[in-house]
């Protein structure tokens, strides 16, 4: 394997004969689609809004304190 300077740049790639062929640039492979979220319930919208309401009260009673 050849060295190369820390700072300098990468030695050139090649293809090997016979080998798998190179994966595309980027950090992303190709894979299955992934499947649509379901919405969110009523439930969880008021859970959420029963949180958000609660810690706004905890918050502002923090300040007046």
């Amino acid at each position: 394997m050849d060295e190369r300077l820390p700072d300098g740049p990468l030695p050139p790639a090649y293809p090997i004969a016979g080998a798998r062929p190179p994966q595309p640039d980027g950090d992303r492979v190709p894979g299955p689609p992934i499947p649509e979220r379901a919405p969110l319930t009523r439930r969880q919208y008021a859970y959420g809004l029963v949180i958000a309401v609660v810690v706004l009260v905890l918050f502002v009673v923090g300040v007046l304190r």
